[in-house]
């Protein structure tokens, strides 16, 4: 194939990329010659410069290297040989972090001196490794991979620049720009770097470390603060104000109200058909009061684990049908907008500002990391001036299983998570109740509860009495929290080689009665947490939608509430990390087999257990 042929090639395999991360197509051409030929040319054209402070110490948040135009000739933005490539140094994801500098040869010594420590004989390796993890926020930056088949493949993946591209130094009116440009055919990610105008002789190259992550000129202050020292935020309000409807419509697919709502009629006698995307509801259905079928227009039950959006058609085209969903329950399934409904319990005290806890106490005090920055920011530097613990656990609000989540007393680490998508932070349990395994320790756990949304008016929530149990699979300690099994209790998901602790909760109360004899299960901690439920789901209806779940009388609903304990004031109190969407019941099937034919019983046929079920 000849030239031409090839960069055509390489158009039709590059130009979404290169369109959608704006590189102009002045360079395209260029860009491929370069690739093709592996032609690293920004040694002849830039120059490093490591920074002298003389006899001070260099401020942490003060560059050690910076980059200048040596060239003899003004730079052109219109100049198609003016696009660069910038190598990388080291690629990574955070959990692998430590392990990768401990081990590849080279990597920890490089990255030293690529971040300004001179370590002597005396320095040892551990001391260094944790020096590159606690700087490398102000290094690193982030790509992923949008177009991957699984959602763990579409995990952002970190990266430092070599050292040419490591000392670009941030400006607000930056003369060139830098983009992460995956080369198909290697495989491999470089950085493109390319001016935005004219730069002359000896002027630093400079680039926006906060390019398009917000229009908010406070926000971009706090976004900076790895580089750029501020005091200023800790005068700023710290305290939670509920947003209003635009906040809860964002980026929410719209659903329809019923406009007339019955209840649906059943034909007595007749067995309720139920068509259902899960296979357990499939399999453990077995009440032969139901009966499970393959199409959507026979049934009577609709138990869906795709969003379910259309409730005024429902109610008009089959107002005899039931649909396991509610209309805007996403305001406790979707993280932060669990936190602003929780809020509502509050009541007139939001904070002690001596002691800075948030109420309600048995939620997490948490922050949205785009829309609450600054507020998060003027409370992280708070508990700081105030020596309070300050690790935080950062999560997307739109993913589950761990995924994307991190716990540091970084905040540079906080401030540069969002910019692989949402995230909310939320203060770590720094104390929380451990369950002794004898083979292990003292290891975390969550208590996971089945509950059941019946009717919003009048609010009728049940609990399903059997609770489920997971267990970390290292001893508790709040440090090595890169260490999943140490900090995280969902193994599930991890690789075939961790092994799950299963414990049915019967017997795990006779051994928390052995371990925590002051403290029952069921008359105490129990009663606790059923009680935070109850308040959970009563915010949750406070409101009309989209701020509250509306009532639909064609509605029933199954959630997972997942719930964790902490010491406080030496007392056991429950703290409740989530509310999950059609959750996975394999081992409530499991464990007891009746699961979905009592749930189906309560829900369908008004049949009440008090033996299965708490009524809240």
């Amino acid at each position: 194939m000849d030239g031409i042929g090839l960069y055509h090639t390489f158009l039709q395999i590059h130009r979404p990329q290169l369109q959608s991360s704006g590189v102009p197509e002045v360079f395209w051409e260029i860009l491929f010659k370069k690739l093709k030929g592996q032609v690293f040319d920004s040694g002849m054209i830039f120059q490093l410069a490591r920074i002298d402070y003389e006899e001070i110490e260099r401020p942490p948040t003060e560059p050690v290297w910076k980059l200048f135009v040596s060239s003899e000739t003004t730079v052109s933005a219109n100049n198609p040989e003016n696009i660069y490539l910038i190598d990388h140094a080291w690629t990574y994801s955070i959990d692998s972090a430590r392990q990768n500098l401990l081990q590849v040869p080279g990597l920890l010594d490089r990255m030293c001196t690529l971040m300004g420590l001179d370590a002597d004989e005396s320095v040892n390796n551990e001391e260094k490794t944790e020096y590159v993890l606690r700087e490398m926020w102000r290094y690193n930056q982030t790509y992923a991979l949008r177009d991957a088949a699984s959602v763990e493949d579409r995990m952002p993946v970190w990266y430092i620049m070599d050292e040419v591209g490591s000392a670009i130094n941030h400006s607000d009116q930056p003369n060139f720009r830098t983009v992460p440009f995956l080369h198909v055919p290697e495989g491999v990610t470089y950085t493109l770097l390319y001016p935005l105008r004219d730069v002359e002789p000896d002027e630093e190259v400079t680039r926006d470390f906060v390019e398009g992550q917000t229009n908010d000129s406070i926000a971009k202050r706090a976004l900076l603060l790895p580089w750029r020292k501020d005091d200023s935020f800790v005068d700023e309000d710290f305290t939670h104000i509920e947003p209003g409807d635009d906040y809860f419509l964002e980026g929410h697919v719209r659903e329809t109200l019923a406009e007339v709502n019955t209840a649906p009629q059943l034909n007595p006698g007749e067995r309720i058909r139920v068509f259902s995307q899960y296979n357990l509801v499939k399999e453990f259905l077995t009440n032969p009061l139901f009966e499970i079928v393959d199409s959507e227009q026979d049934a009577n039950i609709l138990w869906l684990t795709s969003h379910f959006k259309e409730y005024n058609e429902l109610s008009t085209d089959a107002p005899n049908v039931f649909v396991n969903q509610f209309p805007f329950e996403n305001v406790i399934t979707i993280k932060d907008l669990l936190c602003v409904v929780c809020r509502r319990q509050a009541d007139a005290k939001k904070c002690d500002f001596d002691t800075l806890e948030t109420y309600p106490l048995w939620l997490p005090t948490t922050y949205n990391l785009r829309t609450e920055l600054v507020k998060f920011v003027s409370y992280f530097e708070r508990r700081q001036a105030k020596g309070l613990d300050n690790h935080w656990i950062c999560k997307p609000w739109n993913l589950a299983r761990g995924l994307d989540t991190h716990i540091t007393n970084n905040l540079y680490q906080i401030l540069r998570l969002p910019s692989t998508g949402p995230k909310i932070a939320q203060k770590y349990i720094s104390d929380p109740v451990l369950y002794s395994r004898p083979e292990i320790g003292r290891v975390k756990f969550d208590v996971r509860y089945v509950v059941l949304l019946k009717y919003v008016q009048p609010l009728t929530v049940y609990v399903y009495s059997n609770f489920f149990l997971r267990f970390a699979n290292k001893e508790f300690a709040l440090n090595n929290f890169d260490q999943y099994e140490q900090h995280f209790t969902v193994m599930n998901y991890v690789n075939d080689n961790t092994s799950l602790h299963h414990v049915k909760c019967a017997d795990f109360i006779h051994e928390w009665e052995k371990q925590y004899p002051k403290f029952s299960w069921r008359n105490d901690v129990e009663k606790k947490i059923l009680s935070m439920l109850k308040k959970v789901f009563q915010a949750a209806v406070a409101e009309k939608p989209p701020r509250g779940i509306a009532h639909n009388l064609q509605s029933r609903a199954l959630y997972a509430a997942d719930i964790m304990l902490e010491w406080r004031d030496k007392e056991i109190n429950p703290v409740l990390l989530e509310v999950n969407f059609t959750p996975d019941c394999k081992r409530a099937c499991d464990y007891y087999p009746n699961f979905y034919n009592d749930i189906f019983k309560l829900l369908f046929l008004d049949v009440e257990n008090p033996t299965v079920f708490h009524k809240l």
